[in-house]
């Protein structure tokens, strides 16, 4: 997966250099199916994007920034869009699929696509981590048993242990439809907004007493949150059609479209519970103070829907990841194990399921949403660094077909300004994590090229 060249995303496949080296140029193997139109890029893109983080950021934002909280939301979704078309430009010279580890792979070699894609899975299993402490939460406002304690732990292993067991055994059938989840995930958000829309007054919408945000840095990271995942659209660039043309209007549209419905929700929120941040209400309050009993069971399914299926869908795609790192000799073999029975990349499933296990039970959603948030910056910034790598070595027919920002530089030096800044807010303990992390991964790194040297 990590072989290719530079290539250009167009329809017709054909390579942006003349290296001898890719399969595709060599006829190995087949093309992928360009199947994934502007739709199918935004939905991917969206339902990585929203899981549990909009269930649960309102508060922790509202908290931090009061009143103010919802125009950060649009500020930084604007600002994100630079890392987007960033990001838009290096899948426009790729005609495989493979995302963040296929860019840094080709512009800084093996050991940076490696430090990538152990990244990438670190931030999702952090994801997985936080999102399933959510689903404790929005449980526990139904039931408060399962909020904290014994109840907390219990929810958490039931709903990691069902889904590592049921991947481990293999799927039958993926998710049918993601149009399907989109619908139930985003449509009660849409009733809140409407049934909260009365609430909000100009004092609210345009406040004149500021409210002073102590940690701004730290506010900041915990806002990357919302917009980060929108990347998993870019790793099936070899299978969207047009994507020079899709990926970068599908990407911005649902990122800016992300911005709005955040902004709504958070309005809403702090307009019908004006005291909801020091509190520490949830979105099932608000729905409980709009509709009653009714509102409440409305966004609590809303929210468990939306966080099981984001769960789901990590835990169908993150084991792939080690298993393909694997199957280039970039992590033990052990990893690239297929089950005999099952057929399933079993081993780089349980993993997954126990580190989210281990990660889940001992850190709160703030600073879980922050380690992932921490990890995706690390990558962002590693995918700006290599734009100018990529195209460099373009040819003159990869240049004129790819997705070329204007004003040359601009866009993505922003982008990298935005991404260590924000990154550099992180906690010390974030840092110390993440690098133990990273050590423990160059690790597997190093014992798996020795072993394939031993061969």
């Amino acid at each position: 997966m990590c072989r290719a060249q530079v290539h250009r995303g167009t329809e017709s496949g054909g390579p942006v250099t003349n290296s001898t080296e890719s399969p595709a140029t060599s006829g190995e193997k087949r093309q992928l199916l360009r199947g994934i139109g502007f739709i199918g890029v935004a939905l991917i893109a969206l339902n990585s994007m929203i899981g549990a983080g909009i269930f649960a950021l309102p508060a922790e934002v509202a908290s931090r920034a009061g009143i103010l909280s919802p125009w950060l939301f649009l500020v930084c979704g604007f600002l994100v869009i630079t890392v987007v078309l960033t990001y838009s430009e290096l899948a426009s010279y790729f005609r495989e699929s493979g995302g963040p580890v296929l860019y840094t792979t080709a512009a800084f070699g093996r050991l940076t696509g490696f430090t990538t894609g152990w990244l990438l899975f670190l931030s999702r299993m952090t994801a997985f981590a936080a999102n399933a402490t959510v689903m404790a939460i929005y449980l526990g406002a139904i039931w408060p048993w399962f909020s904290e304690g014994a109840g907390r732990t219990i929810i958490i292993v039931i709903v990691t242990g069902i889904l590592t067991y049921a991947n481990y055994r293999g799927v039958r059938d993926g998710v049918r439809t993601v149009g399907f989840f989109t619908v139930f995930k985003i449509a009660p958000l849409c009733l809140l907004i409407l049934l909260g829309l009365p609430y909000i007054s100009n004092d609210t919408l345009f406040p004149v007493d500021l409210p002073t945000i102590d940690d701004l840095g730290g506010t900041t990271l915990l806002l990357i949150y919302a917009f980060v995942g929108f990347e998993a659209a870019t790793i099936t660039a070899g299978e969207t059609a047009r994507p020079r043309h899709n990926l970068p209007r599908a990407l911005v549209a649902t990122v800016a479209g992300t911005g709005v419905l955040y902004f709504l929700i958070v309005l809403v929120y702090v307009s019908v519970l004006p005291t909801a941040g020091d509190s520490g209400a949830t979105l099932v309050d608000v729905g409980r103070e709009l509709a009653g009993p009714l509102g409440a069971l409305v966004i609590t399914a809303a929210a468990v829907f939306s966080i099981g299926g984001n769960l789901a869908s990590i835990m169908i795609t993150v084991p792939r990841l080690t298993f393909a790192l694997a199957s280039e000799r970039m992590l033990p073999q052990w990893f690239g194990a297929i089950h005999g029975k099952y057929a399933t990349p079993g081993n780089s499933i349980l993993f997954l399921g126990a580190m989210s296990l281990a990660f889940a039970l001992s850190g709160s959603f703030a600073w879980l949403a922050a380690a992932s948030s921490l990890t995706r910056l690390v990558v962002y910034v590693l995918c700006i660094g290599a734009l100018p790598v990529i195209r460099r070595r373009a040819d003159e027919e990869g240049r004129s077909r790819a997705f070329r920002l204007k004003g040359g530089y601009i866009i993505p030096g922003i982008a990298l300004v935005l991404c260590i800044w924000i990154a550099a807010q992180s906690t010390k303990e974030s840092w110390q994590v993440t690098g133990a992390l990273v050590v423990a991964g160059l690790a597997l790194y190093w014992l798996a090229r020795r072993s394939a040297k031993a061969l």
